[in-house]
């Protein structure tokens, strides 16, 4: 097998968390820094999928507790990323906005996405209410996320083996060329108690009554680019005087 290439079928899904991880922490630490430098917030950017705080349990600690109790295949997680990608890109057509992954939503996206992708390409999934017990939310508030996850699709949720795969390889080779945040990245991991991870807990529910900051926010998304001399994610600003900012993640092999 070609050490450049992402083995959907035997890629330990243990280390593909890892390598999910190290990306959107990436992205989110990226996007959380334009927030506090916008210093304006447009209320127009809040969705269902954003939360009143950022929530305490790590990126790969969320990733860990889910798939401890409701395991899933390397296509499930993988997947994740490709309707990321579609639901950062504006469809004027049918009305839908870009959405923006940053801390306050990255919790629920994940929970939500791959409780969808494995209703697709698991043979065995588990029931809305485990999904949402695992994920620290009420049931009523995951279905209600389901449905507009669905929507920021377009309900078209079918991924092809060759897209998979493409973007697979692509994860794969941003890992590889990200040995400084990955051993940030992975320092955290390590320390990770069991207990984060093994604790219920329902800190992601809009029903919660602790004390927060809303987050400020100006137009940013993230997205793989489709350029042929390279691939990459952008984080893109619509706040007027803002230059698109662009970080060269993964580029062609």
């Amino acid at each position: 097998m070609d050490p450049t290439q992402f083995d959907l079928a035997n890629f330990p899904v243990k280390d593909t968390i890892k390598i999910l991880t190290v990306l959107l922490e990436q992205i989110t630490l990226t996007n959380d820094q334009h927030h506090l430098e916008a210093k304006t917030f447009q209320t127009s950017t809040y969705t269902c999928f954003h939360a009143r705080s950022i929530p305490s349990i790590s990126i790969h600690a969320y990733f860990t507790r889910i798939l401890k109790y409701c395991p899933c295949a390397n296509e499930c997680l993988i997947a994740l990323l490709v309707y990321f990608d579609r639901m950062t890109l504006p469809n004027p057509d049918l009305h839908l906005k870009p959405l923006h992954i940053d801390s306050y939503n990255v919790h629920r996206l994940i929970i939500t996405g791959l409780m969808i992708s494995s209703k697709l390409y698991s043979d065995v999934f588990f029931t809305n209410t485990r999904y949402a017990k695992v994920g620290g939310l009420p049931v009523s508030e995951l279905n209600a996320l389901e449905l507009e996850f669905l929507r920021l699709n377009n309900y078209s949720l079918f991924v092809t083996i060759e897209e998979l795969q493409k973007y697979g390889d692509n994860i794969l080779h941003h890992w590889n060329h990200t040995q400084d945040l990955e051993s940030l990245i992975l320092k955290d991991i390590d320390n990770m108690s069991h207990d984060e991870i093994a604790r219920p807990f329902s800190r992601l529910t809009m029903e919660n009554k602790y004390t927060s900051t809303s987050p400020t926010s100006a137009d940013k998304s993230w997205r793989y680019s489709h350029d042929t001399s390279r691939q990459t994610f952008s984080v893109r600003s619509s706040t007027p005087g803002n230059n698109v900012v662009e970080a060269e993640v993964l580029r062609r092999i």
